[in-house]
């Protein structure tokens, strides 16, 4: 029996950080008015496409938490029977799923490239910082790639491995966008040579591969398409390589928003470096303890193939304007009402 999985990974709307440009990796910085807005257009989005998540994740930090938790409640106002909405999951928050830690950068302003350097204001900051006392270096790409592997062992390849539950699944991913892009690679790895390709619409635009798609907007998401039409089986991969062959250069196209300021993150490969920073997946913040151990070996996942529908998808922004005089960029209370509700209220007075 065929299968299939529409699989979306999605970031968090906008954040007090992002508009302050602070460094936060795992600092719970919350959604501004505006990046709330965000999160509401983006669930009514899916709502009016007809979209019925059967799983929710997200990253126990509440710019994301909040951000998947306005997806479900469109998808309960869809459902509207009480009796229905057992059929509505549950969020599952986990701390797999946090962003990069910045260490001592945490909380910092985004550091701006020096003239004519080739390193990134992050990079000569960490090298002019590294040796001083109380310094705590960034998580490293190793780290996150364990914890997206740990995430997709634990959580996604079951859904896909599972051939007695719902031939049809979607799944939403809320996290951040280093994260994002980690977890993307180290899914491109499990996934069989030629497996993977772009949706017609996207020729046009691909990127140069398949692993730089480029970066997510605030409430940006990539949408894949999975079909299998035999049984499950995994292979180790012991070559490690990525697993699509590159697309052909593209024109130049916009440039997208990564997250907090960081450029690309590359596929993880196994660290000549002996201090390799570990992510302490059972709890919720970084162990910056100096470790050895290195991503494991991916498997394939045969059968699956997938379709790229989607990249950085954010036509449910069109038209969200930020509410002006520093609302639109103000944390959001819930306690207090909106201008919408309350020109509503005018309205019916």
């Amino acid at each position: 029996m065929a299968r299939s999985v529409r699989l979306f990974l999605i970031r968090h709307g906008e954040t007090v950080d992002n508009v302050a440009g602070l460094y936060a990796g795992i600092r719970d910085s919350k959604l501004t008015n505006h990046g709330y807005q965000q999160a509401i257009r983006l669930g009514l989005h899916f709502k009016a496409i007809g979209l019925s998540f059967s799983h929710l994740y997200s990253s126990h930090l509440q710019r994301a938490a909040t951000t998947a938790g306005k997806i479900r409640e469109a998808q309960l106002a869809a459902v509207g029977d009480d009796n229905a909405t057992a059929g509505v999951p549950e969020l599952a928050q986990l701390p797999l799923l946090v962003e990069q830690d910045f260490g001592s950068m945490e909380g910092k302003k985004f550091y701006e490239r020096p003239p004519e350097s080739k390193l990134t204001g992050k990079e000569h900051h960490r090298l002019e910082s590294k040796g001083t006392a109380g310094f705590v270096d960034a998580e490293s790409k190793d780290s996150m790639a364990r914890r997206a592997d740990t995430f997709l062992d634990e959580h996604l390849l079951p859904l896909l491995n599972d051939t007695i539950g719902d031939a049809e699944r979607c799944i939403a991913i809320v996290s951040h966008g280093i994260f994002l892009s980690t977890l993307w690679k180290r899914i491109l790895l499990r996934l069989p040579a030629k497996s993977v390709e772009l949706s017609p619409e996207l020729q046009a635009t691909a990127r140069p591969s398949l692993e730089h798609l480029g970066g997510w907007s605030n409430t940006g998401y990539l949408e894949l398409h999975m079909t299998q039409s035999s049984a499950p089986d995994t292979l180790p991969n012991p070559a490690a390589s990525s697993p699509a062959a590159p697309v052909p250069t593209p024109p130049p196209a916009e440039t997208q928003v990564a997250d907090e300021g960081i450029g690309k993150v590359d596929v993880p490969q196994a660290s000549n470096d002996p201090e390799v920073v570990q992510k302490n997946c059972s709890d919720s913040h970084t162990d910056n303890a100096t470790v050895a151990s290195q991503p494991s070996t991916p498997r394939i996942i045969k059968g699956w193939k997938t379709m790229i529908l989607t990249i950085n998808g954010k036509d449910h922004l069109q038209g969200l304007k930020r509410t002006g005089g520093g609302v639109g960029s103000s944390r959001h209370d819930a306690s207090q009402k909106s201008i919408e509700s309350f020109f509503k209220r005018r309205k019916v007075e």
